[in-house]
């Protein structure tokens, strides 16, 4: 699996004209450029905020089917807005989880949780994956804008072997200590340090080849 090159986000504002003109070949192919990084953004927030499991799969199927419904109302013309939109659709979606999902004993705090709340933890994921990126990346000097650097680090974490993009969600998406990181992944503290790194590794050589595409 392949992660789109810095000329493909190029095309995006293209995309979008051609995507309001009707052209759903061109929308169909901005939901791919996007995808990965609000499943992304799903996945923080579902293992963060709610106390049952639930797919992050079906949670990016269901924003981008909302978005697709809803497409004529985006009233943007740039990827930066275009991302903004998905992510408002992705917020939505999220805030409806918590309210269905948080136990009955926590009623309270469910009334609590607005999209305003929820928006704000998605944009503090945004920023994390942002600082990842230039923690991560051995040549960090691109042209891109900051959220589609972003959507680097997030279609980068997809070519991850399983248990190496566990890793690096639970400790640097997430920002769990490596206690807890061993907990979760039921490894040892050394094992699981060990296994970041190695991770670590592996993302710097994915955007090391996505930085001469």
């Amino acid at each position: 699996m392949t992660s789109p090159n810095n000329s493909e986000y190029a095309r995006v504002d293209n995309l979008l004209q051609s995507a309001r003109m009707g052209d759903a070949t061109a929308l169909g192919t901005l939901f791919g450029l996007y995808q990965n990084y609000i499943r992304l953004l799903a996945a923080s927030q579902i293992r963060a905020r709610l106390r049952v499991r639930a797919s992050e799969s079906d949670v990016v199927q269901e924003t981008l089917l909302n978005a697709t419904r809803g497409f004529s109302e985006f009233r943007g013309t740039t990827g930066g807005e275009f991302v903004t939109w998905l992510k408002a659709i992705l917020t939505r979606r999220i805030q409806t989880l918590i309210q269905t999902h948080v136990d009955a004993q926590a009623r309270d705090v469910r009334r609590e949780v607005s999209l305003e709340t929820v928006g704000k933890w998605l944009d503090q994921s945004s920023v994390r994956l942002e600082n990842f990126l230039i923690a991560s990346d051995r040549s960090p000097g691109s042209q891109l804008a900051n959220h589609e650097r972003s959507v680097r680090v997030a279609n980068a974490l997809a070519q991850l072997r399983e248990d190496h993009r566990e890793v690096l969600m639970l400790r640097s998406i997430e920002g769990l200590g490596f206690p807890e990181v061993a907990e979760q992944m039921e490894r040892s503290h050394g094992a699981v340090r060990m296994l970041w790194l190695r991770a670590i590794e592996a993302l710097r050589d994915i955007l090391d080849v996505e930085n001469e595409r």
